[in-house]
């Protein structure tokens, strides 16, 4: 790992190139910790983004959330979803607070954590407008950004919210008209606001535009070995760049920006790099330009600390862009259809991964109702020990330590250890690159194999 004062210059340039770095990850042992603290005091981060996948992998790989769902279930009388709210409130309360003096630093501009709206109400803007503000009265912070689906009726919900100062996060965005229509509504919103004489300086508002998702999409479509491969992403999220650039600088914006108002930021979203042929930073060093956010997974951030090239790339990188989409166009994929599909699957996934979310809160709470452990098991005559160690690793910062790629965890030479900890990053890898395995392996099966050999050394294989 790169020395500390090279992971805060790297940090500041991309600062000073106008975006900021978020996490887009939180559970409440990162929190508890001082894990998350440290990253906004060492200037890794400046917000940090959550959707109902990170919080179901929190809670079923952790007991952080053991104790909350017990004395919920004492309670009584909440369904999984009540459940949910409230201890994700609190996670993300908690987390503002951290993030506060970065909000108060930059003028509202910086500083804010994401929390979702449920899956099953995109479709219904009256019903999104509602759970919007709720959860932004819940949380009761000025940095909480509710996240609300880029939907045509999830859009309209956008404007009526920010017209109520609401800081809205429009996710699941992947094509130009889509993007267009959420900026159009923070715009009206805005002018709701301005027009009853309320300030519009302390709402904000980001259109978070996913990326690598278009690329392991497109790619598939495209002839092995193409020069097209990894290309479609980033040409389609630098021209909704150039839009962004066009709309915020015309007459009807300027009258807002006299005001106070701020731009709604482009954010980067699913920047994790699916293909292990591309760069572990593909998805940052190339979308670098002015009032851009990039919400990375926790093995993304530290490889951009580590070894990114930060400079512009956008604006530099546009008729480039617009060359490699012209191109794609002509190899007969009608990109517009490509996005509109991954909007559907997109809103199918979070609610199968809302579904797990709540399954896994309701069977926790069960669990305790009837005087089990939500997870883990009894010790015995060990629990002892392992509290001592437990203590110990605590003291010795050891799980910071390994995430620091800190050798001296193991061994003192680094030799011995820096080229084997890829494992750490290897779900952010993996995760988007399961459908393709379950395709190969029905495809195998399909060919009448029933028997796989692995063979390799040691406990690793």
């Amino acid at each position: 790992m790169a020395s500390s004062m090279v992971t805060m210059t790297r940090t500041q340039d991309l600062l000073e190139h106008g975006q900021s770095a978020w996490l887009d990850y939180i559970r409440r042992g990162l929190i508890t910790s001082g894990q998350l603290q440290r990253m906004v005091d060492d200037g890794w981060i400046t917000g940090v983004t959550s959707n109902p996948t990170i919080f179901e992998k929190a809670i079923a790989g952790s007991t952080d959330y053991d104790a909350v769902l017990t004395a919920l279930a004492k309670r009584g009388g909440l369904t999984p979803y009540d459940a949910f709210v409230e201890l994700a409130v609190e996670d993300i309360r908690a987390a503002c607070d951290i993030l506060r003096p970065v909000y108060d630093r930059s003028h509202a501009k910086d500083g804010y954590v994401s929390l979702e709206v449920p899956p099953g109400i995109e479709s219904d803007t009256v019903k999104t407008v509602a759970e919007g503000k709720r959860l932004f009265a819940l949380v009761g912070r000025p940095n909480v950004m509710i996240k609300v689906p880029g939907t045509a009726e999830g859009v309209r919900a956008v404007e009526d919210l920010i017209a109520e100062g609401v800081n809205v996060n429009v996710t699941l965005l992947f094509g130009l008209a889509a993007y267009e229509r959420t900026a159009e509504a923070y715009i009206a919103g805005l002018e709701r606001r301005m027009a009853r004489g309320i300030a519009v300086s302390e709402v904000a508002s980001v259109a978070s535009f996913f990326i690598s998702r278009v690329d392991s999409t497109i790619d598939g479509m495209l002839p092995e070995g193409s020069d097209l491969r990894g290309k479609a992403a980033i040409a389609n999220a630098r021209r909704a760049y150039a839009r962004f650039a066009e709309i915020f600088a015309g007459e009807r914006w300027q009258r807002l920006a006299v005001a106070g108002a701020q731009v709604q930021r482009p954010l980067w979203a699913s920047t994790g790099t699916k293909d292990p042929a591309y760069s572990d930073v593909l998805y940052v060093e190339e979308l670098i330009a002015s009032h851009t956010v990039n919400t990375m997974p926790e093995g993304t951030l530290r490889a951009v600390l580590d070894h990114a090239r930060v400079r512009p790339t956008i604006v530099p990188g546009l008729a480039e862009s617009e060359g490699h989409l012209a191109a794609i166009a002509a190899a007969g994929i009608d990109l517009d259809a490509v996005t509109t599909k991954l909007l559907a699957d997109g809103l199918t996934s979070f609610e199968k991964d809302f579904t797990r979310l709540l399954d896994r809160i309701e069977s926790g709470m069960a669990l305790a109702r009837v005087g089990k452990p939500v997870a883990g098991a009894s010790l015995g005559s060990l629990a002892g020990a392992v509290d001592d160690r437990m203590t110990t690793i605590e003291r010795e910062r050891v799980i910071q330590r390994i995430w620091d790629n800190d050798h001296t965890v193991w061994k003192p030479d680094p030799a011995e250890i820096a080229n084997r900890l890829e494992w750490l990053t290897v779900v952010d890898l993996l995760e988007d690159q399961a459908a393709d395995l379950a395709m190969f392996a029905k495809g195998v099966a399909a060919e009448g194999y029933r028997t796989a050999v692995l063979l390799g050394m040691g406990g690793s294989s």
